[in-house]
């Protein structure tokens, strides 16, 4: 027996997944631009000695990582259960 979701069931489901691909790609641009510009803070904190810069560059490179992180594990933990449904 092979169970699989019927994405056409839903009118407009197309049109539901590229949006959803649009805002995934959304947060991952936004992402990668926040750990470019908390790199170059971390950087310019560092260099003039500037303990509060340091810390909020580094807070935000680690939220840029882990929202980054999150977006594509969410894909993954995704297509994992469409495919475990699969095999049940």
């Amino acid at each position: 027996m092979n169970v699989f979701p019927d994405f056409d069931a839903v009118n407009g489901a197309s049109g539901l997944a590229a949006a959803i691909g649009a805002l995934l790609t959304f947060v991952l641009v936004i992402a990668v631009l926040m750990l470019i510009i908390c790199a170059i803070a971390w950087g310019v904190g560092s260099a003039l000695g500037n303990a509060q810069i340091v810390f909020r560059a580094r807070t935000g490179c680690f939220v840029a990582i882990g929202a980054a992180a999150l977006a594509g594990a969410g894909v993954a933990w995704a297509n994992f259960l469409i495919t475990v449904g699969d095999r049940i």
